[in-house]
């Protein structure tokens, strides 16, 4: 199940029209990078085109943070600071982006 998890992630990343993964029938472009240079487990999930829909938008950022312990820890398991479950109005997707927070955890 990992596997095919990971799989799934890896190809999400490629830049391909026909590959990309779509959350709720559109396009999520996202960016992950670590927020703390010392301490790569913690990162931020940048997603735009947010304003096509705020719950597409979050799990276009659950997605991102996923692929990104997994790239960097093998694992999808995190810790959300600000994360897809954060109370509505949390997010101002009237801006086109929203930013998620989270730790990798590890084993």
């Amino acid at each position: 199940m990992l596997f095919i998890l990971s799989a799934g992630l890896a190809l999400a990343g490629c830049a391909k029209k026909e590959e990309r993964v779509l959350f709720n029938g559109k396009y999520y472009p996202t960016k992950e990078k670590a927020a703390n240079k010392s301490d790569r487990k913690e990162f931020v999930v940048t997603v735009r085109r947010a304003n096509q829909g705020e719950p597409g938008a979050r799990a276009a950022g659950e997605h991102g943070g996923q692929r990104y312990c997994l790239t960097n820890y093998g694992t999808s398991e995190i810790e959300w600071i600000v994360g897809p479950e954060a109370p509505a109005g949390t997010f101002d997707v009237s801006k086109g982006s929203i930013a998620l927070r989270g730790t990798c955890i590890l084993w």
